[in-house]
């Protein structure tokens, strides 16, 4: 699929869907490959997929839309019908079709703690922290089903079944009686079937796994051959039995095997037997145990490296037998720029959700991962900065299974109260089931948004991720009564009938009906700031060579200048640039190295990139205020971008005039270079 210039799905082969519902012939069977997951809706696809039966509203297939008027068309519902519920199609795997029947609460310890990108660990003592934060939120109203402990709760040579004895001394009883206080079901991290990947892995394969081993070093292992598979889910059956109700599933490798077993079968029947053993086991285990709850993670399909607008289907829907939910990649930044560093990171999980929609997993079954606050590397040291839009978002998406991550302590009483409020909005609206998304593909820099619908009433979360205001034609009735319910500081969005305007960057809800009541109000995000206007000036002398751009701009006669640099690589997708992760990972400033001159004068920049960012980035936007400018004269601007792993592209720069300047958000001390 590829979302470009004209914003067009093109797909793998000549089907083509509109409504958001899209299709590959990479599937053997791709339109029983989507109703098997989405029998409900298959009467509207039918019914937009037919010529001559679609209303004259028919939505644009090159957009995410709605039907709102389809004519029906009886022929076709029963054929739908027929198809739809089919043994064919719902399968009759054990467990089959077992989502949460309403949104579900999970809290997950990671962020809080983090030994891949940083150095804090996960002891008892953390989780009891965290177990009493999540107390103060579901005393102030919040609601919160279950408490995950993360990765690292392990001994290293237990296989799963031990807890880290010099972290945990007495064991997992206290935590697990604990949890059962507070009315919350314990959760636990497992890999899939990898043990590390190095010479010092994080769990030492078992001697009951040594006919199960493949992969680097010996540390993945196959699923269908050796002892691995009936250990791992006796493993998940004796903690089940000690009040364990969730598993998280990361780190899935299913080409692993054998090399005498990959050299007899190929990669490619290896990893079939292994996906099949894996996703049978599971449906088994749910069939015994069915109050559990199974979410997945890295190694279940997806293409999460980055948010270009080109991608392909990846996701087996098969999973969802198994599965109750499916989670759509880290937050990270998108290769969208953004003033403000976090809200690129809700454009980033924005983007996976609207990719796995486009694979055809439903909205209820995705898990965006999208919060997740805290002082460790793996969530960028952000603290609790921008927290309020990555959880309105995060509710508005629509996955049920609802994950919040990281130190919930940061949290104050008011803010306590208003996660409570948030989650009062959207839980109602997830357990109804009619979410939808509408505009374009976050990818794209362009406005998209999420429709939740309930009884004659709607909540719009709507988004421009650009650098210049943007007219968003809601997928509301101009004369239903609205209000906008929340959005950042600084300039107010205006919304007229039903058009909502936005600034660079702005995140905005609006309730209509009986979401247009004020006692929705959720108020304003005062840590992002949208500016009064953001204007796009001409540029002249630009100079291109591989890695290195530059260019000059005349100074704006008021406000600040705003320069916003991409990078993309020789395939033409997105470029990023990593130094690594905290401790001792490179700034970025250090390597997306962005300068501006004026009179032979080095002007000083707000850098909002200049941070450790372990999962990349392939743009950097400065500020320069209007102090450090002499009007009207010219600044010449050079962006040079050194990647340690030798690539290397091309980069481009835009410059904007910022009226009533908003500096892009600085970097906390730990993740700015030490020369700046």
């Amino acid at each position: 699929m590829d979302w470009g210039p004209r914003r067009t799905l093109v797909l793998a082969g000549p089907t083509r869907f509109s409504g958001g519902v899209v299709v590959t012939l990479g599937d053997p069977n791709p339109v029983l490959a989507f109703v098997r997951a989405n029998p409900i809706v298959i009467l509207a696809f039918a019914l937009d997929a037919a010529p001559g039966v679609m209303s004259s509203n028919r939505p644009d297939p090159m957009r995410f839309e709605t039907p709102t008027n389809c004519t029906p068309s009886w022929p076709i519902i029963v054929v739908a019908g027929l198809i739809a519920f089919s043994p064919a199609v719902l399968g009759s795997s054990p467990g089959a079709g077992n989502p949460p029947g309403g949104p579900v609460s999970v809290y997950v310890t990671w962020a809080a703690h983090d030994e891949l990108s940083d150095s804090v660990p996960l002891d008892e003592g953390l989780a009891m922290r965290e177990l009493a934060a999540v107390a103060r939120l579901k005393a102030a109203g919040a609601r919160f089903d279950y408490f995950l402990l993360d990765m690292s709760w392990f001994d290293r040579d237990g296989g799963f079944r031990t807890f880290r004895k010099e972290r945990w001394p007495n064991g997992p009883g206290r935590f697990f009686a604990a949890c059962r206080d507070q009315g919350l079901k314990p959760g636990l991290w497992l890999s899939t079937n990898v043990c590390g990947w190095s010479e010092n892995p994080w769990l030492t394969p078992r001697p009951e796994w040594r006919d199960s081993r493949g992969g680097f070093l010996g540390l993945a292992m196959s699923l269908h051959e050796g002892g691995f598979l009936a250990y791992q889910i006796e493993t998940m059956q004796q903690w089940y039995d000690q009040g364990v109700r969730i598993f998280k599933f990361d780190f899935a490798n299913l080409g692993a095997a054998s090399p005498s077993e990959l050299a007899r079968l190929g990669s490619r029947e290896v990893e079939r037997l292994n996906t099949d053993a894996w996703r049978n086991a599971l449906c088994a285990f749910r069939a015994r145990n069915p109050d559990v709850l199974l979410i997945a993670y890295n190694g279940y399909g997806g293409e999460t490296g980055d948010t270009g607008p080109r991608f392909s289907r990846t996701v087996d829907l098969r999973w969802l037998d198994a599965f109750d939910s499916l989670y759509c990649g880290d937050p990270k930044p998108s290769d969208v720029p953004c003033a403000n560093f976090w809200r690129s990171l809700d454009v980033y999980s924005d983007a996976m959700v609207f990719q796995y929609s486009a694979n055809g997993v439903p909205l209820s079954r995705i898990d965006s991962s999208g919060f997740m606050i805290g002082n460790t590397g793996t969530c960028y040291r952000r603290g609790k900065a921008a927290w309020k839009g990555m959880l309105i978002l995060s509710g508005a998406r629509g996955g049920r299974v609802n994950t919040y991550y990281g130190d919930l302590a940061l949290l104050d009483e008011g803010d306590r109260a208003w996660f409570a409020k948030a989650q009062g909005l959207f839980y109602p609206l997830q357990a109804l089931g009619n979410i939808s998304l509408f505009g374009d593909y976050p990818g794209t820099g362009k406005p998209y948004g999420f429709l939740a619908r309930g009884p004659g009433s709607t909540v719009c979360t709507v988004l421009n991720p650009g650098a210049n205001d943007e007219d968003v034609a809601l997928p509301i009735s101009p004369s239903a009564r609205s209000r906008v319910l929340f959005t950042d500081a600084g300039r107010a969005p205006e919304l007229t009938g039903g058009t909502l305007h936005l600034g660079p960057g702005q995140l905005a809800v609006v309730g209509t009906g009986g979401y247009a009541d004020q006692r929705w109000d959720l108020g304003t995000q005062a840590d992002v700031v949208i500016p009064m206007s953001c204007k796009p000036l001409p540029i002249a002398d630009v100079v291109r060579e591989p890695g290195l751009v530059s260019a000059t701009v005349v100074a704006p006669r008021t406000g600040a200048l705003r320069i916003m640099c991409s990078q993309t690589g020789a395939d033409g997708r997105p470029w990023r640039v990593s130094g690594g992760a905290p401790p001792s990972g490179i700034p970025l400033g250090k390597l997306l190295v962005l300068k501006a001159e004026q009179g032979g004068r080095e002007l000083e920049l707000s850098r909002n990139y200049d941070r450790q960012i372990w999962s990349g980035l392939s743009w950097a936007v400065a500020d320069v205020s209007p102090q450090n400018l002499v009007p009207g004269n010219p600044v010449r601007i050079t962006y040079s971008i050194g990647d340690p792993k030798g690539n290397s592209g091309l980069a481009n720069i835009r410059v904007f005039a910022v009226l009533n300047g908003v500096s892009a958000w600085a970097a906390p001390a730990e993740g700015r270079s030490p020369s700046e």
